[in-house]
Order: C-alpha cells, then structure tokens, then sequence
C-alpha cells in the first residue's frame, strides 16, 4: 500500500552521558545525564511516521517501565506497534556524547534478541499492505530474515539497514535487500565478511565514485546506498536504478547546525523509507535527497527518537 512503511527492529531504553570529551580507556570525565527512548528499530519508525508515512514498528518487549515508555511514545506519535511481549528486559543502551556530536554507544539487547519468526510472521497482512519493509539487525537475523522474505515474495520493497557493525549478517540476507544502507563503519565490516576486503572507514569517503560501486557490487546486486556522515551519502544502482539517470551518484552534505549525531542513521533510513513508500513513481533521488536533509535536520537537537523531526518542522527548513 502506497505510503505505509513497516518497520521491524528494536526497541531500547537509551542513557545518555554528554561532555566536553569522549572518555578514553581508564579514563574518567564529567557530563551531564538523561535518559529516552531508543533502538535502531523504534528510532528508524519514528522518523518514517514523523516524516509523514503511516508506520508500523514489528518488535519485542519485557515486561517492564521501558516497555510501557514505548508504548505511550508510539501512541502519543501515530505509532502502531506490533509487539511480541517476552520474558526479558527490554533492551537498553549506554550512549556518550561530545562537545562536537560524536558518540559511543554500548547496546544490551534484552527483549531484542527475543523477537520471534512467529510473531514476524504473524504480521503478514500488515507486511502485505507496506509500499516498504524496513529492517536492521538489532534483533534476531532469523526475524529479520523471515520479514525480507515476506516482503519480497509479495513484491514489497525491501531496505536493510546493517546495523550494528557487528552483527551477524550472512550472504543470504544481504541478497534479500532490494535497498542496502550501511554508513562507512557497516560498510567496511560487510566488505570484511563478503569479500574479505580490509577497509577503514575514515577512507571511504576519499574514494572515486567508481571503486565505490565496485565495492557495493561485492555486496549486492541492487542498490547500495552508504552514508558518510559529514560528507553526505553515496548512491550506488545495480541491476535497477528506480528511475534515475546515473547509476552512481554522491548527494553533499546539509549545512546544519549539528550538536548530536547519535540518530543521524536511523532519521536517515526512516525517512528513505517513508519517501519511497510515498512517492514510489519519482526516481531514487528524490527519496535520497528528502533523506539527507531529513538526517541532517535531526542533528540539531540531542537525543534519537525524540529528536527526529516533524514533516512540518522539515518543510518550514526546505520548503518546496
């Protein structure tokens, strides 16, 4: 269905510490504290539905103040979870943020890890009726894994988002994602794995346009999409490119006023799905250009879930 995005992922309680400075290992540092909703999954949801798609989040909870947080938060959002209710913690993560927006971020997973094949199938309908699936690899693979399928035997655009850097990410979900949207980190780790390429991530950006597609054809057949934080993102079509001109293509990066990149990725893959779903007749660009911009705009405030914008918020910033 034209507009709907359904999201499978994760739910996490963040606790955030903000300072001047990254601690280094042994190393003490003052900052300040707060504590809000998070996980690549509800944050990624958040940012389609704000950005005006109709959302549906696939996830685990325990049975606990968290998950009852994310239950408030969907409602108060137009948020529908689909949620498997499990005997574990729901997940949470340690986020420390610098005086410049960069981050480092622990993740226990808790009710993540949990989330079933069953309960992932059990929302075949809601599947069947998304313009889009959108997944990362904060829970299971094998729930992950059985919402690709899904989709794509209905014909659902698929997007996989491989995240965490070190997730278990094998060759035969990769081959599920129509759309592929690591960051330079998740990049270099897949290339590790698939094509058994040693990388920095630091150096991807500095790489022709060309190697780069090279390198997102050892990966996958269809589109590759890499993010590149202050340098913008990089396009990559393989055997389709969903109406654009070029097949590779770089979009630059916003000027934004950044203090807190920690949601940057998710506002990103978020908002690439909700456009797609919107407007599946424009070509790819369109969708990557409104997701740049989305991203960047959430930069501006601290935080993840919340810091996502509104599409009114977003327009009053590109309007047109």
């Amino acid at each position: 269905m034209t507009g709907r995005v359904v999201v499978v992922g994760s739910f996490n309680q963040d606790h955030v510490w903000t300072g001047s400075q990254l601690p280094a290992p042994g190393q003490t540092v003052s900052g300040r504290y707060a504590s809000g909703p998070g996980g690549k999954g509800f944050n990624q949801a958040i940012a389609a539905r704000r950005a005006g798609a109709e959302t549906r989040l696939v996830c685990a909870l325990g049975h606990d103040g968290a998950a009852e947080l994310a239950l408030a938060l969907a409602r108060a959002d137009g948020l529908v979870l689909h949620a498997e209710r499990v005997e574990a913690a729901t997940g949470c993560a340690a986020v420390v943020v610098d005086g410049e927006g960069r981050n480092q971020i622990v993740v226990a997973p808790g009710a993540n890890a949990a989330l079933s094949h069953a309960h992932v199938l059990a929302q075949a309908d809601a599947i069947e009726r998304a313009g889009v699936v959108l997944a990362q690899v904060e829970v299971a693979p094998s729930a992950v894994a059985a919402a690709l399928h899904h989709a794509r035997r209905n014909g659902i655009v698929t997007v996989l988002n491989p995240a965490p850097a070190d997730a278990e990410i094998d060759r035969e979900l990769l081959t599920l994602a129509d759309i592929l949207t690591p960051n330079e980190t998740e990049f270099c780790a897949l290339l590790a794995r698939h094509a058994g390429l040693d990388l920095a991530p630091d150096d991807i950006a500095g790489l022709a346009d060309d190697r780069l597609a090279e390198l997102c054809r050892r990966l996958s057949a269809g589109t590759v999409v890499i993010t590149l934080g202050r340098h913008g993102c990089l396009i990559s079509h393989g055997q389709h490119r969903h109406g654009d001109a070029q097949a590779v293509y770089r979009l630059g990066p916003e000027p934004v006023r950044a203090i807190d990149t920690t949601g940057a990725g998710d506002a990103f893959n978020g908002a690439l799905a909700a456009a797609l779903a919107q407007h599946p007749e424009r070509p790819f660009v369109h969708a990557a250009r409104f997701a740049n911009r989305y991203a960047a705009l959430s930069t501006e405030r601290p935080g993840a879930a919340l810091a996502m914008p509104t599409r009114s918020e977003f327009e009053a910033r590109y309007p047109g």
